[in-house]
Order: C-alpha cells, then structure tokens, then sequence
C-alpha cells in the first residue's frame, strides 16, 4: 500500500472538547490548521472515556474490549495508589507505531499513553514512579529509550517541575522539538496533558484552562516552526486531537461504603481492605463493578437490588446501569458484572470507609488528587461530551466533516503512512484523505 505522507506527526492535546472550538478558531496557530486543513466536529469517544483506554484505541482502531486497555488502572482493591496500565504488553494485538517500525519507518513518541517498554526507537513513556522506594528518571529510562531520554533530559531537564503543569508539557515540548529537527521521525506522537490537569484542578471552563488553551497555542506553533526548519514541513501531515471531554462535578460516589456496609467488603479493625465480594472500580464519570467469585449469583443479586434503589434516587448520583454484558456490546470490559453511569455533577471513588456521597470543595483538591472539580469517563453519550480532530498537510482534504469515532482515527492514520492495522472496529475515513498523489 502506498503512503499518502512522509510524516505524520499526532499531537494529543488531552481533554480536549468540542466546546472548545471557538477559541481555537481564534488562536492562530490552529487558526492556520482549521484553515488549510480538515475539520471534524464532533468526534466520539469510547467507554469508559478515560486517557489510557482512549489512546490505545487511538493506536489501535479498537474498543477497550479489544484492544485490552479496558480502564486508566489496574483493580488492586485496598491499594492507595493502584497501578496503570503502562506498559506496550497491556495491549493486545498490533499498534499504529508497530506497523510502522515493521514497515522500516522511524517512530517516536512523548508521554504517550502505553508505550512503556513499547519498540519505538526513540520513546519517552508515560510513567510514574508509584512506589516510595523509585526514582522517577530511572522508571523512565528503563522503560522508554535510555540514552535518548537521558540526552533530552540533559538538555530540557532544567524546565521540569517533577509532574506539574504547565512545566511538563513545557519540557516535552521542547524534546518533541529537538527529535524533529535532529531525527525527523516519520511518526511522532505527542501527549501534552497541561489543559487535562487545569480542568481537573479548577474545573472546565476555569480560567486556568482558557490559559492552557493558550499555551497550547503556542505549543502547536513551536512544532509547525520545527517541521520548516527541518525542512520536512511541505511533505508532513499534522493531526490535533482530543481523547475525551470533561464534565464539572460537585460530589464524589463511594458506592464501596455501601457494599461495605452490606459485608460485601471486609475490612480490618486499622480499616484495612481484607476481603471483597463486590468492587466498585472506578472510571471517573463511570465505574466498573467486578465480583471475586463472577458465578456469585447471591451477590450479584444483592449487588443488582442495591443499583436499582440507587438510581430510583437522583441525590445519589448514579444515573443508570448495564450489565456486564451490555458493557462488553458497547465496547467496555465485559468482565464486570455491571458498569455504572454517573449523573452530571457526580463522579466515582473508590473509598470503603468514611462518607458515601462526598462534596467536593477546592481545598479538597488542593490537598488530594483524587479530589477534582471536572473529570472524564462518561459515557460517550452524554451531551456536550465531544472531542475533535483537526489536520493539515501532505494526503489531508480541506474538508469539514460533522462527525467520526475516536475508533476510526487509527485505521486512518495508518492509511497516511501506507500501513494496515488489520480489521479493526474502526473504518479509514477516506473523506479527510487525498488518495491521490501518493508516495512510493
């Protein structure tokens, strides 16, 4: 298959929405993007819509049920700081920069979402240290690209600030723009995660995510200015894109209080997790519930009893459930016994102990990350939940297209670099392409 563009560089700007299309259009740098370029207005997300399951379906064209990146993290019941889902071998089955290294292509990628460990020749993973005992630079050397990471480090490194924002997106920015000019990658994926972190801290439309907005601006502007100076511009294709949107939220859901309280969950005298029936294992606006014993049939009828009181009761938080296997047809873990939908306003934790609907205040979130003013995970369906994709150059039609699924971006982007991803649940979108004047 021939190849529509030499380089394909994929910016993702994280939670970002539809909504937020006026401003872009009056900021510059994607002001030149939407003008000479291809538009979708809407593009759907997955369920649950949370970062890590949304970009492994990016790269892979498939629902979290597929690809098997089915939630942000690992169910570890009783532990503080459950594990992520970080590592290549989370996925199943081939990705977008797989196909392209097996097609003797150059790939890099930044902070992108599952790519610990992944073979990219020039990878920094997404990975934190989540232990007290680990080194944050030495997690990421030993799973990304060592010597490459460390040069970046020793250049860029001066402008980090551990994790925080806008700092990280800052260095990042900077390594994605040296690799341009001195490796000229054929795909680079980029994962800037500044306005994910301002809306969860301050809320959607905060003013410390207009700013962020800005400055990705900005950001996008630095990456266009390095693909000229590389003199790659004229033969490259530029894709921006969001993963999910973001809902405000006011109150927290601590449905493991309740199944706590109906024994389902067993716990020490220090409040320790022991034993568990029923989980609730959240997503943000969603939440799975997994049994320990699936066959269970008593608990599952407790557990079923206990939901449709729940929901009878709009206070409560939870605005619908489905079972486990009509979470799987919709494309989420059909290992749950069932997932559950938040209302506007209401998100999920995972706290055994202590209350079962928690007000969220600002101090709150100044104290505890798990603590936000808006969150993600929501079912694709909810209203005003869209994201969208923008792209320009090599092989893009100027064309605007109302709306795709976030599953058919990854067939599409294999098809601007001449690769297949096999059959996926996504389709190539052939309207946003030239497929004229292809590369050989």
């Amino acid at each position: 298959m021939n190849r529509l563009t030499d380089h394909l560089i994929l910016i993702s700007f994280d939670c970002l929405s539809a909504l937020d299309l006026p401003i872009l259009h009056e900021l510059p740098h994607f002001q030149t993007i939407l003008t000479k370029g291809a538009l979708v207005e809407q593009v759907e997300s997955i369920y649950p819509s949370v970062t890590y399951p949304c970009h492994a379906t990016i790269v892979t064209g498939n629902y979290p049920n597929r690809h098997g990146v089915i939630n942000n993290t690992l169910l570890q019941p009783g532990k503080t700081s459950p594990d992520w889902n970080w590592y290549r071998k989370c996925i199943k089955g081939t990705t977008l920069y797989d196909e392209v290294k097996k097609a003797n292509m150059t790939t890099a990628a930044f902070l992108w979402p599952v790519t610990a460990k992944a073979n990219i020749d020039y990878n920094m993973p997404e990975i934190f240290a989540n232990r007290p005992w680990q080194n944050q630079i030495l997690v990421s050397l030993l799973n990304g690209t060592p010597r490459f990471q460390w040069e970046m480090n020793k250049r860029y490194g001066y402008i980090r600030k551990g994790l925080q924002q806008p700092e990280l997106d800052d260095f990042v920015l900077e390594a994605a723009v040296d690799t341009i000019k001195t490796k000229k990658p054929n795909l680079l994926m980029v994962h800037f995660t500044d306005l994910d972190t301002q809306r969860h801290e301050h809320g959607f439309s905060s003013k410390e995510a207009i700013q962020s907005l800005h400055r990705h601006n900005h950001r996008l502007g630095r990456l266009l200015e390095a693909l000229k100076e590389a003199n790659i511009f004229e033969h490259s294709t530029i894709i921006a894109l969001g993963d999910h949107s973001a809902l405000d939220e006011q109150k927290a859901i601590n449905l493991n209080v309740l199944l706590h309280q109906q024994n389902l969950i067993t716990t020490s005298a220090t409040g320790k997790l022991i034993n568990w029936k029923a989980y609730c294992k959240s997503c943000d606006g969603s939440a799975y519930i997994y049994l320990n014993a699936p066959e269970d049939q008593s608990t599952f009828q407790t557990v079923h009893h206990l939901l449709e009181l729940l929901v009878e009761e709009p206070d409560f938080g939870i605005e619908k459930f489905i079972t486990g296997e009509e979470a799987a047809a919709r494309g989420a873990d059909g290992t749950c016994a069932f997932m559950i939908e938040a209302r506007p306003g209401f998100y999920f934790l995972e706290d055994y102990n202590g209350e079962f609907i928690k007000p969220i205040t600002k101090e709150d979130t100044k104290t505890n990350k798990k603590y936000t003013m808006a969150c993600h995970g929501y079912s694709p369906e909810k209203e005003n939940y869209g994201t969208i994709l923008m792209a320009a150059g090599k092989g893009i039609q100027q064309v605007t297209l109302p709306a795709i699924r976030l599953i058919d971006e990854g067939p599409t982007f294999a098809r601007l670099l001449g690769v297949s991803l096999g059959h996926t649940d996504g389709n190539v979108i052939e309207e946003l392409l030239t497929l004229k004047g292809e590369v050989t």
